[in-house]
């Protein structure tokens, strides 16, 4: 049995389809760039965990890529509630105790803040990392909950409000780890940057 299990969901990096709020502002070609920087971001990130990380792409799994030392799995199902409930319940399935979720949007998120979620994890039922858009950047727990993936208003601010509610419903215990920002908007990156004196 792995104890621990951390899943990296990322999007292809395709012009057009990545970022697309931040293209809005400048354009497709200058979108990717950031995913890019951020992907890069995350598979460092994710490489603390190289022993129990798998990584869901969006589209088709690429061959080839900075992702190369993980094990990789294809994103299955209509939203995304579908591919997160997918992709925790074949782990469940592998033998996994704890499951921990990140994306591919948050430079702020630290190593740290994955092994505390794992910590919390022994004694909550569901861990949540608060994203300051009203969503979250992390979700884990220690056992598959369906109801966390269900009628959930993906990407809408309301996102978080609504999960804790659902768990506080059905009984069971959460907590939360440090509000961070992810990145959905040019200004984000922007602010970023000028916070790390990166150029732009």
């Amino acid at each position: 049995m792995t104890p621990e299990q951390l899943i990296v969901f990322v999007k292809n990096p395709i012009p057009g389809q990545v970022k697309t709020r931040i293209a809005r502002t400048v354009g497709d070609a200058k979108a990717l760039d950031v995913y890019q920087h951020l992907l890069t971001y995350t598979q460092t990130l994710a490489s603390d965990f190289r022993e129990c990380c798998a990584v869901y792409y969006g589209d088709f799994v690429n061959a080839d890529d900075g992702w190369n030392p993980f094990v990789k799995y294809q994103q299955s199902g209509a939203d995304l509630g579908e591919r997160m409930h997918h992709a925790f319940a074949e782990q469940f399935r592998a033998g996994a105790g704890k499951v921990v979720i990140i994306g591919s949007d948050c430079f702020d998120l630290t190593p740290s803040h994955i092994h505390t979620a794992f910590a919390t994890l022994d004694t909550v039922d569901v861990v949540i990392g608060p994203a300051t858009d009203g969503g979250y950047y992390l979700l884990g727990m220690n056992q598959l909950q369906p109801f966390l993936f269900q009628d959930m208003p993906w990407s809408q601010p309301e996102l978080r409000q609504l999960t804790e509610l659902a768990i506080m419903q059905h009984g069971l215990t959460f907590a939360q780890l440090d509000e961070l920002t992810d990145i959905d908007e040019w200004a984000d990156y922007e602010a970023y940057l000028l916070k790390t004196g990166q150029p732009l």
